[in-house]
């Protein structure tokens, strides 16, 4: 039975496979022919788009085989068109050309005609001159036996004559024309001067050796002082100023002879006065940055000195001389004042001469920097600033003209007698100058450098006019004993090199100090 069932099992899977396979067919023909079908009906509707694409391609490609044949026939209009504006004007040109040597041709053939007719002219003019040279020849012969002379004699009788009588005439002419150039070059002189003297006005005030401090009361100057006058002889000490408290209200009195020296003063003074803290070390610190801050005005003043009269590219330490004129005077006249002032009237005076207006400024500013040395030198003034614009890149002129403004060297420029007349035209203003001052400031800087002159002096200041002479010695070089002497050995010098007035008092200051600081 099992057997059986097995066998049927099998018979019956055998009998569904093949009733399987036989719908699988009958399906799978179902699918072919449906896919024939639509494989037809595809092709169909592919053939009909194609023959529509191909009917719209050569409907576009004629459109556009007309539009290339519109292009191509104007493109030949346009050409053709252009080769008849050439040929016309080929055509034009040969015209012209033929008419210019049609006219060519007309002028040649007058020209020829015009030469034979100046050659037969020629040829008449030759044999007339034969002539007139021959009757000329006669003529000479039969003057020659009239007069007794040949006619190389006549003529280098006639010809001295004719020298000696240009000679007295040229003569005459030239003193009449150079006395006519003096007068009208004086003229002129006169009148550029004054023309420049009266566009150039400046204030004059003459410099002098005191200056005023003001303060709000009386009760300040017994702090000025200090106790036992130690405050006034620590600030006297470091600015080498006479500070002179009397009783005069509300004021206190800076006299120093340097400049540089009062200004540090009056400064320093009006710092402390105002700080309120007045005592020696306070002092000597604010004396120390005054001095400090007057440097670097003398550098600003310098650069607006320059700016205001346009001069460029000027050195640095030429700005810085011309700022240190600030505080110099000569024969009473602020030095600054007065260079400004010659460079202005330089610059005018240039203008007037058609000269170089800068230039001419520049040397005016810079004539008298020699006046103001850092260190002193045995050269006059003019030939030391005129080292000193050489030394720093100024133009020959320039540097002439500084040399020269006082006939120290010859001028070579026009520049030159334009600086002095101009330094001559400033110093020459009533007021401006005043020579006993001068010569007082000499005075007691040669007072100051006969205590220098001594080993171990680290400052000496002449004060109260050159009657007293306070030396500060070093203490590590300079001892007690030798303070005593190192007086009395100045004195002498004084008394015996020296011109002076009364008497000088030489007075030697030593101090010693330990300094310690706690870290």
């Amino acid at each position: 039975m099992d057997i059986i069932t097995i066998i049927i099992g099998i018979v019956g899977i055998a009998a569904g496979f093949a009733i399987a396979k036989i719908i699988e067919k009958s399906n799978i023909s179902n699918l072919i022919k449906n896919a024939k079908k639509e494989a037809a009906s595809i092709l169909k509707d592919a053939n009909l788009e194609a023959e529509n694409i191909k009917k719209d391609k050569i409907l576009q490609a004629k459109e556009r085989f007309i539009e290339l044949k519109s292009e191509h026939e104007q493109v030949i209009l346009a050409r053709d068109k252009k080769v008849a504006e050439v040929e016309k004007r080929v055509r034009d040109k040969e015209s012209q050309v033929s008419n210019e040597l049609s006219k060519a041709k007309k002028v040649n053939d007058e020209f020829e005609a015009k030469t034979a007719e100046y050659n037969n002219k020629i040829e008449v003019l030759d044999k007339k001159q034969a002539e007139v040279d021959k009757l000329h020849k006669s003529q000479l012969q039969q003057l020659e036996v009239i007069s007794g002379l040949s006619a190389e004699e006549a003529k280098e009788q006639l010809v001295e004559g004719l020298k000696a009588e240009a000679k007295t005439k040229a003569m005459s002419h030239i003193q009449e024309t150079i006395e006519e150039a003096k007068l009208t070059a004086q003229q002129e002189a006169k009148k550029i001067i004054i023309n420049t003297i009266q566009r150039v006005g400046t204030e004059e005030a003459v410099e002098n050796c005191v200056s005023v401090f003001n303060i709000e009361s009386d009760d300040v100057k017994g702090r000025i002082i200090g106790r036992e006058g130690r405050n006034i002889r620590a600030l006297e000490a470091a600015t080498g100023v006479e500070i002179i408290v009397d009783d005069t209200p509300e004021a206190i009195i800076l006299s120093c002879f340097d400049p540089v020296r009062r200004e540090i003063a009056r400064l320093s003074l009006h710092k402390l006065v105002t700080d309120g803290r007045i005592h020696p070390a306070r002092i000597e610190e604010v004396v120390a940055k005054t001095a400090k801050q007057i440097d670097d005005e003398i550098i600003e003043v310098g650069k607006r000195t320059v700016i205001d009269l346009g001069i460029h590219g000027l050195h640095p330490e030429l700005i810085k001389v011309v700022g240190r004129m600030k505080y110099r005077s000569s024969y009473g006249q602020n030095l600054l004042q007065h260079s400004r002032e010659v460079s202005k009237l330089c610059g005018i005076m240039a203008a007037e001469l058609g000269l170089n207006v800068k230039l001419a400024k520049r040397a005016g500013l810079l004539h008298d920097i020699g006046k103001v040395p850092d260190t002193e030198s045995d050269l006059p003034h003019a030939l030391l600033g005129m080292q000193w614009a050489e030394k720093y890149g100024e133009k020959e002129e320039v540097c002439n003209a500084i040399g020269a403004h006082h006939d120290e060297i010859e001028m070579k420029s026009l520049l030159s007698p334009i600086i002095q007349v101009c330094d001559a035209i400033s110093g020459a203003r009533p007021g401006a100058r005043r020579q006993v001052l001068d010569s007082y400031i000499q005075r007691l800087k040669d007072l100051e450098d006969v205590a220098y002159g001594f080993s171990g002096v680290k400052n000496a200041y002449a004060i109260q006019a050159g009657r007293e002479l306070r030396v500060i010695v070093e203490s590590e070089k300079v001892s007690d004993d030798n303070a005593a002497n190192l007086s009395f050995e100045i004195s002498q010098k004084i008394q015996t090199e020296m011109t002076y007035p009364g008497q000088v008092k030489v007075t030697v200051i030593r101090e010693t100090r330990a300094v310690n600081i706690a870290k």
